[in-house]
């Protein structure tokens, strides 16, 4: 790498899109410390650039690009690596850009690409979470799904699990070095180990619950929460094994997508609303109170008015205490782009605001049912328009406002649900700090 001596080599990092570029950043930014680079500071120009793109819509692909131009008109002579699942999808237009010197197309070839610029020594896992008081653990990569709408599986195909013996390694660094909570992400978090365990001769399965099993058993005040799974993953041994963890939060994120069982189908997606809802009963069932979030799109292709109201229903039943609502936008590449009957703007809009009236009056019948209960608060922030309170997110993920100074920023505090408002849980605060 040309540039300033090793002393001095700075760097700049930006990451766009899910948990698990914010992970896979954190890996580059710590092996580039260990190559004698640090982290440029605020209108320092910075050696080497690295951006870590997003895919996921068309907006994704143009805030990439973006970012790229504006690194490059901000960090005269630098030279730009471009990573992540935009880079992979469309190598040559990044290429292209401004000051890019290498463009990552599969990220498991990363720790080659990087030696061949006298980057070496690459580790196993982060050591810390830059800037967060959690912190990712990425736990797997890959989707084999074949969702119409989704372009992915087409830019992270194949499955590939971590070993339990350096994930369990990295979240006791994490957790001796200050992270008090830890949530497992991937691409398909709900297929860790499918690749690695099965058809093993004479060995068990070992699944996702296998592994939030061993490592409740690592002790210590801190807790860890699950990403995103499918609904029709979760079944008896993993409700179990969720309802016996000390350190597992009781706040679950299975996808619906579409409460209607037509658009469901249309989306390729593997389950019934009716086996969603009974799945979500089941761990009500063994769980005290947990919470369910949601990702719903509105306006798939072809949706009708009837199909939506399906939607809202489902919503209902589910009873979920958070709903990210996503318009439907066409992703070149993938089959939904090409079904007829796209649904108009307008209607797409109209529905979201429905559904997010819908959400905000779950999530406030959620956050009541907390009222009177004992919470454990992660205390993220002050409040500038309130003196002497904070805020900060309970176990279930439920946001909540709590008196305290910034000495809680960072930390644990023990409180109890005192009133339900729009927008969060009040609580006041216990005599005992965890």
């Amino acid at each position: 790498m040309t540039g300033s001596t090793a002393a001095q080599k700075t760097c700049r990092l930006v990451t766009l899109g899910c948990k698990v570029n914010q992970y896979e950043t954190q890996l580059v930014l710590e092996t580039l410390e260990r190559n004698g680079f640090r982290e440029a500071i605020e209108d320092e120009p910075a050696d080497l650039c690295v951006v870590n793109t997003c895919t996921v819509t068309n907006n994704g692909d143009s805030r990439s690009r973006q970012v790229i131009r504006q690194l490059a008109k901000q960090n005269p002579g630098t030279r730009t690596l471009v990573m992540g699942c935009y880079a992979t999808r469309d190598p040559q237009a990044v290429s292209t850009l401004p000051s890019v010197f290498e463009v990552v197309t599969n990220k498991r070839e990363l720790p080659d690409i990087l030696a061949r610029h006298g980057i070496h020594d690459m580790p196993a896992g982060i050591s810390r979470f830059e800037g967060r008081k959690r912190a990712y653990v990425k736990v797997q990569d890959g989707c084999i799904l074949k969702c119409t709408y989704c372009i992915i599986p087409q830019v992270r195909p194949g499955l590939r699990s971590r070993s339990p013996d350096d994930i369990e390694d990295e979240v006791r660094r994490l957790i001796d070095n200050g992270h008090q909570e830890i949530i497992l992400t991937g691409i398909h978090v709900g297929h860790f180990g499918v690749d690695t365990t099965r058809g093993r001769t004479g060995l068990p399965p070992f699944r996702l619950w296998n592994l939030f099993r061993r490592l409740d058993k690592i002790p210590g005040n801190w807790r860890m929460r699950l990403s995103s799974i499918e609904a029709n993953e979760i079944d008896a041994d993993f409700i179990s094994a969720a309802a016996d963890s000390e350190h597992l939060c009781p706040q679950f994120h299975p996808a619906l997508q579409s409460g209607s069982n037509t658009v469901l189908q249309r989306m390729r997606r593997r389950y019934s609303i009716e086996r969603f809802l009974e799945t979500i009963e089941a761990m009500r069932s063994r769980l005290v109170n947990p919470a369910f979030t949601t990702d719903v799109i509105v306006g798939f292709p072809g949706e009708t008015d009837a199909e939506f109201e399906e939607t809202l229903d489902a919503c209902r039943q589910a009873r979920f205490m958070k709903i990210h609502i996503f318009p439907y936008s066409v992703r070149r590449g993938t089959p939904a782009a090409s079904f007829p009957d796209q649904v108009h703007g307008t209607v797409r809009e109209t529905r979201m605001q429905i559904l997010e009236r819908l959400e905000r009056e779950l999530a406030r019948q959620y956050y009541a049912s907390l009222v009177g209960t004992e919470l454990d608060v992660m205390v993220e922030g002050t409040l500038e328009h309130r003196p002497g309170w904070v805020q900060g997110t309970d176990r279930r993920y439920v946001p909540v406002e709590i008196p305290g100074e910034s000495i809680d920023v960072g930390r644990m505090i023990r409180g109890r649900g005192v009133s339900a408002v729009n927008h969060c849980l009040e609580a006041e605060r216990e005599a005992m700090t965890k």
